[in-house]
């Protein structure tokens, strides 16, 4: 196991109508004037932008609202958020919705308080420094709400790259399973395949002895392949809804990574095709991930089949570790299907001759040279080979 620091200060407030106190705990965490962000209509139509107003309210705090954040949040909003809240004096910022909402409030947060430009975040720069966060989440997928991190868009190339800094780790996030259960079940599966693929990219680790962390990583998955199918099958299952809310936020606050190397290839091969193709993050993953585990398993035949033992039950074949493997990824497959999630490029809408911008986009945009790290180093032809086995 790897040196490490983990801090972690956010306050969770779980359970049903948790959303009435985001008031009093703004103002315990010091906001005095509010930015509340938020997505489409449907955090307005449903009353749950009103119920938090109100909250504030209450508490006698000002807040201003913008709204319009999109799957795959783009860099446009979050200038305009920037300028919003040094014109007005922001000075806290209550994210309403889903990952993206979150990723782009923390966005704003941290751009609101440097000279530059905030892209510089999303280009390698560390964030030290950010106006405060809280979050009400309405979608279990992401983690942002437990995170230090944030994906936006930039519309100049339309490139997807992350920022992270403990300085953007929500101060508070209320997390009310019952928001979720009005999602159509094509979200709440791409919420599932993206809380699998953060325990994932823990998983392939090149550390050794993380036994700890391993057996943390195989509960949630094998959470995940238990609550999916009975929120699917019932989408009003309260108790599923909030295994699988809490586990969301357990895949990706950073528990579960402590110690170890991690990959994010996936992720950044997905995010190339959520870029050009406005696709769900979850439903690209779905599609790259079995290829991108298929193309990479030989460098650690063993890690692929102890997660196909453990995780998805497959009996170990010791003379041929590659067979037990293979069988592990192929099950995963099998089960994101089961859920509704696409197989292939042509379900993504995703397109053959934009291969070679792809991986010029993933290789070589926005600064990058030519390769992607994480579990094994790719570079374009390995990229471009990972983008065939998909179609």
């Amino acid at each position: 196991m790897n040196n490490f620091t983990f801090y972690s200060p956010t306050c969770f407030v779980f359970g049903r109508d948790t959303e009435n106190q985001a008031g009093s705990l703004v103002r315990r965490f010091g906001g005095t004037k509010v930015l509340i962000h938020y997505g489409g209509g449907s955090a307005v139509r449903s009353g749950l932008i009103g119920r938090v107003e109100a909250s504030l309210a209450a508490e006698g705090i000002p807040y201003l609202t913008l709204g319009g954040v999109q799957p795959n949040p783009r860099s446009g909003l979050v200038y305009e958020g920037i300028d919003l809240c040094r014109r007005e004096g922001v000075d806290f910022l209550l994210a309403v919705g889903g990952g993206s909402v979150i990723d782009s409030a923390k966005a704003i947060a941290a751009g609101t308080v440097y000279d530059g430009d905030f892209w510089d975040f999303y280009s390698g720069k560390r964030i030290e420094k950010a106006l405060p966060v809280g979050t009400v989440l309405t979608i279990a997928a992401a983690g942002s709400e437990g995170s230090p991190d944030s994906v936006i868009t930039r519309e100049d190339g339309m490139f997807k790259r992350g920022a992270s800094g403990d300085a953007i780790r929500p101060r508070f996030s209320i997390l009310n399973p019952a928001l979720t259960q009005t999602l159509p079940p094509a979200q709440t599966a791409a919420g599932i395949t993206d809380i699998m693929a953060h325990l994932y990219e823990r998983y392939l680790t090149n550390t050794k002895e993380v036994e700890v962390t391993d057996r943390l990583i195989e509960a949630l998955l094998l959470t995940m392949i238990h609550e999916g199918p009975r929120v699917i099958a019932d989408p009003d299952n309260y108790e599923a809804r909030a295994n699988i809310m809490w586990a969301g936020m357990m895949a990706h606050n950073n528990s579960c990574g402590v110690g170890r190397s991690q990959d994010w290839n996936s992720h950044n091969i997905e995010h190339e095709l959520s870029a050009l193709y406005d696709c769900a993050h979850g439903a690209g993953l779905a599609v790259t991930m079995p290829a991108v585990f298929t193309y990479v398993m030989d460098h650690d035949v063993m890690r692929f089949a102890q997660a196909a033992v453990r995780v998805w039950g497959c009996q170990m074949d010791f003379a041929h570790p590659e067979v037990t493997a293979r069988e592990g990824i192929e099950k995963f497959r099998a089960f994101l299907t089961s859920i509704g999630m696409p197989r292939n490029f042509a379900e993504l809408g995703a397109k053959e001759e934009d291969i070679p911008a792809l991986v010029r986009a993933l290789c070589r945009g926005d600064g990058r040279q030519g390769s992607i790290s994480g579990f094994v180093t790719l570079d374009e032809e390995d990229c471009a080979k990972i983008y065939r086995m998909m179609i």
